[in-house]
């Protein structure tokens, strides 16, 4: 038994197999991009898939078998992924920063004019606005999903989740038809850059948030949570609506004002 309330992790080999993925994709991404072979790319991503799934397994074993996430445990939890938010609104800043900066003065090299003239806009009352309605539907869903799980209503909260992984599905589709009908690429402008940089970016936020929620609503189904001890579930409730924030002002800013 420790004398202490803080959990000290045991030896991992995870931080190193992930590691070696991310440097394998990393590289294979280059490859992919230079020489279109995009095979140590995937060996890459099947490496990273795999330990996050063996990570994942550990962390459930340590908090729901092994009892060691204690209160002073999820707390700083909690504090990490507020602190982990925080740096990820920083991320999504740096590119509203360089749309804003690009629009509101464009320079000689884009015609002096926002959207640059060869860029055909989408329209922000099609798939964008329907994006829109998506992630704010799903955003409520994930706050019935917590009010029945804080009233031990296990089927309603497995239903409501059940909701919010469809939903977030059904946006990562969506964004990959409109990305398919763009009559513009990351390499036309500034415009192009920014726009798929920051909506990409926000994409690949949309399908992490959908994987943390289906793995809480695992677990939640597994018995692994209740209404008292419910760390993972509560982080990524926060984590998406994180994400639906931040698509109120791409949508905004990049589809509406920018269009």
């Amino acid at each position: 038994m420790n004398n202490h309330p803080y959990h000290l992790v045991d030896k991992s080999p995870w931080p190193l197999t992930s590691s070696m993925g991310m440097l394998t994709m990393m590289t294979g991404t280059v490859m992919w991009f230079h020489k279109n072979n995009s095979i140590l790319m995937n060996l890459g991503l099947m490496i990273n898939l795999l330990t996050v799934m063996q990570w994942w397994r550990d962390v459930v074993r340590e908090s729901t078998y092994q009892g060691l996430h204690t209160n002073k445990v999820v707390k700083s939890m909690n504090m990490g992924m507020i602190l982990f938010i925080s740096s990820e609104i920083m991320f999504f800043l740096s590119f509203f920063w360089t749309f804003f900066h690009s629009s509101l003065s464009p320079n000689m090299e884009i015609g002096m004019m926002w959207p640059p003239k060869a860029i055909s806009t989408f329209n922000p009352m099609n798939i964008p606005l329907l994006n829109t309605t998506i992630l704010l539907s799903s955003g409520m869903s994930m706050t019935w999903a917590h009010m029945s799980l804080m009233n031990m209503n296990m089927s309603k909260t497995n239903k409501s989740m059940l909701i919010t992984v469809m939903l977030g599905i059904y946006f990562s589709i969506l964004q990959a038809v409109e990305y398919q009908e763009s009559k513009f690429t990351i390499s036309d402008s500034i415009y192009g850059s920014t726009f798929f940089l920051s909506t990409g970016f926000h994409g690949i936020h949309v399908i992490i948030g959908t994987m943390f929620i289906l793995v809480s609503k695992t677990r939640i189904k597994k018995l692994h949570m209740s209404s008292t001890h419910h760390v993972g579930f509560e982080t990524s409730a926060w984590y998406w609506h994180f994400v639906d924030v931040v698509w109120l002002f791409l949508y905004l800013s990049i589809y509406w004002w920018g269009s």
